[in-house]
């Protein structure tokens, strides 16, 4: 599958049915009283693993020959990916390794471990992916990407199918981007039944992945990650993550910490939604006038995860002013 397009988010839908339940569309009062203005969130914290990456994983293992998993499978990732993956295996009774930044958190550490997976904490970013590709050389493994891969795309584009059905009326959909596999899903799947509705993403300033690719033309690899919101700290976009991006994405935003850290808190004491940061990121850029929602009859944001220990709750709280 060279392209991704609505038949394969179709498809994908169909491959991981059996697996996943839809994720809810809610509304809280008090926090749309301080938005001032209605807003629907798409509830991806609630989904298996705590995060919507459950969805790519699926697939991508739906459609994976038996030769490609019986070596095992390798994956980078800064927790929900890993996680998500580590689950999955741990079901089908597939050997799975994640490779993660030492700086990971150990709740996500702990919960990919207790899947059944194979953790190792090496280096930064960079070098959890020189390692996992080692690993893959010698093991003869799989590696399983995080977000640059049609089926990992098309999964995630299933949030998109079901947004299409919760909300007919929606006109626009503000989405979290680490290496912009969700948004490249949800945009496909949007775009090709209501090519009219309005699709923002919206990055950490410290993480900008994707915004580079589209400044430079390209995905190019960043020199430094550095963000509250770990779940979208990519170190480069993807290839077929910026090709889709470019298609469907209105408006790609980014915002700093200070905005992650008071938006994420708000969605918390407010909205009684417990996100981690990263999955706070889209209503915050919201509360902090990012993204004008002006003339929006039915907007709605995703929350992408929720998987934060009390230790990140307390460092997201001493980023506030």
């Amino acid at each position: 599958m060279s392209d991704i397009s609505a038949v394969e988010i179709e498809a994908a839908r169909e491959a991981i049915a059996g697996f996943l339940e839809p994720t809810p569309c809610l509304r809280s009062r008090p926090l749309e009283e301080r938005l001032g203005r209605p807003l629907w969130l798409k509830c991806e914290l609630f989904q298996q693993t705590g995060s919507f990456k459950p969805r790519g994983v699926l697939n991508w293992l739906a459609s994976a020959a038996d030769t490609r998993l019986e070596r095992g499978l390798v994956t980078v990732s800064a927790g929900n990916h890993g996680m998500a993956l580590a689950w999955a295996c741990g079901e089908r009774g597939i050997p799975a390794t994640v490779v993660m930044p030492e700086g990971a958190s150990p709740f996500k550490v702990e919960a990919c471990r207790g899947y059944g997976a194979e953790v190792i904490l090496h280096g930064d970013i960079r070098a959890t992916w020189a390692h996992a590709n080692q690993l893959v050389r010698e093991r003869g493994a799989t590696l399983v990407p995080p977000y640059d891969d049609p089926y990992i795309i098309a999964g995630q584009g299933t949030v998109g199918l079901e947004l299409l059905e919760q909300l007919p009326e929606l006109d626009t959909l503000i989405c979290p981007v680490g290496g912009g596999g969700l948004i490249s899903g949800i945009g496909i799947a949007i775009k090709y039944a209501r090519p009219e509705v309005r699709i923002v993403g919206v990055e950490p300033a410290g993480a900008a992945a994707l915004k580079t690719a589209w400044d430079a033309g390209g995905p190019v690899e960043l020199e430094k990650v550095q963000t509250l919101a770990a779940s979208l700290g990519a170190n480069r976009a993807g290839e077929h993550t910026y090709a889709a991006s470019r298609r469907v994405v209105d408006e790609l935003v980014t915002l700093d910490e200070e905005g992650i850290a008071a938006g994420a808190e708000l969605l918390i004491t407010r909205g009684k939604f417990y996100a981690e940061p990263g999955g706070a990121i889209a209503v915050a850029a919201i509360a902090a006038g990012a993204v004008s929602l002006d003339g929006s009859a039915c907007a709605a944001a995703v929350v992408s995860g929720g998987n934060m220990e009390t230790g990140e709750l307390l460092k997201l709280l001493d980023k506030l002013p």
